[in-house]
């Protein structure tokens, strides 16, 4: 196993990892936001005015994005086991 085969696992993971969690990630990020917006400008600080919108949304984007995640993932996983592992251990 050469070094420059642990880094292209280690690239392809970590960018896997960036393209499945960037849609929950952002979708938390401007609700997040929006709340936090509207909290600012009302003056009202209730812990469960950021948290269920959130939570909501994140469901509606799994739910949205979900196949799409699911699709990657078996590709990577299935490239890995056929191809990368194979060729780093030599067979």
């Amino acid at each position: 196993m050469t070094p420059d085969t642990v880094i292209t696992i280690g690239h392809d993971a970590l960018t896997v990892t960036v393209m499945v969690a960037a849609p929950l990630l952002l979708s938390a990020l401007a609700v997040g936001l929006l709340v936090g917006m509207f909290q600012a400008a009302t003056q009202v600080n209730e812990m469960t005015l950021s948290f269920i919108p959130k939570l909501l949304a994140l469901v509606f984007v799994l739910f949205a994005t979900g196949p799409w995640i699911l699709t990657t993932m078996l590709n990577y996983t299935r490239t890995l086991i056929t191809e990368l592992i194979p060729m780093a251990i030599g067979a």
